[in-house]
Order: C-alpha cells, then sequence, then structure tokens
C-alpha cells in the first residue's frame, strides 16, 4: 500500500513536541511520509526564550521529516497567492506554506483551518 504524503503545518508539530496523542501516533505511523516546510523549522528553533534541550528535542523531531526548501516553483505560487487572495502581511508565512503544499502537490494538515479555507489551489487534509 502506498504511504500518504502530507505536509504537516507548524501547530502540527507543535502537538507532537507537546506530546498530544493523535500527534504523536501520526508522527509514528508507518503510513504516512511528513513533509514541512523549512518556514516551519525557522519558526520553531526561533521562537524565544527557548532553552538547549528544547532546541535538541525540535532538530531530533525535524530530523524525522522531510524539510522543503522555498524553490522557485514555490515562489512563483507563492507570488500567486499573494495578488489573488491579497496582501495581508498576517497571511504570508500560511501563503508559502500554502505555496509549499500546491507546489509539491501536498495535502496539508493543519488546525488553523481558517487561514487556509480559502485557498483553493490546496487540499486540506482531514486533521486529527
Amino acid at each position: 500500500m502506498a504511504k500518504i504524503r502530507l505536509l504537516v503545518d507548524t501547530d502540527i508539530i507543535i502537538d507532537q513536541l507537546k506530546g498530544i496523542k493523535s500527534a504523536k501516533e501520526l508522527f509514528r505511523s508507518p503510513d504516512f511520509v511528513l513533509y514541512c516546510s523549512i518556514l516551519s523549522k525557522k519558526e520553531l528553533i526561533s521562537k524565544p526564550g527557548l532553552d538547549a534541550s528544547e532546541r535538541k528535542k525540535i532538530a531530533k523531531l525535524m530530523n524525522t521529516l522531510k524539510v522543503l526548501k522555498i524553490d522557485e516553483n514555490i515562489l512563483a505560487k507563492y507570488s500567486f497567492l499573494v495578488k489573488k487572495y491579497g496582501e495581508n502581511q498576517n497571511f504570508f508565512a500560511d501563503y508559502i506554506i500554502a505555496a509549499t503544499a500546491w507546489a509539491k502537490d501536498l495535502p496539508l494538515l493543519t488546525r488553523n483551518i481558517s487561514h487556509f479555507k480559502k485557498i483553493k489551489e490546496i487540499v486540506l487534509a482531514p486533521t486529527y
């Protein structure tokens, strides 16, 4: 059986770091291949006040994910989304995540449904 590929948003990674049962099950499951944007990695490791053990925990978790760098295709799709849906600075990070999902043809798993439901170019995966 083919594995299910998902782009996980930062909030899902945070759930895993917090030990939320459903997130832990997702990350442990052999049925999924999990990806994240380099932007999610940046958001996690640049959080103010992290101590060395928290940084180590984040780094270890990042090693279990396929981290996607921002390439020309993602940038082009990001630009399209900004033009189509508006230049609201509060959504620029979400547009990068959405552009990554779109460019890599990955369903997006997020609890922030309201941030992404208007973006018709992507598929939202059912949240646990």
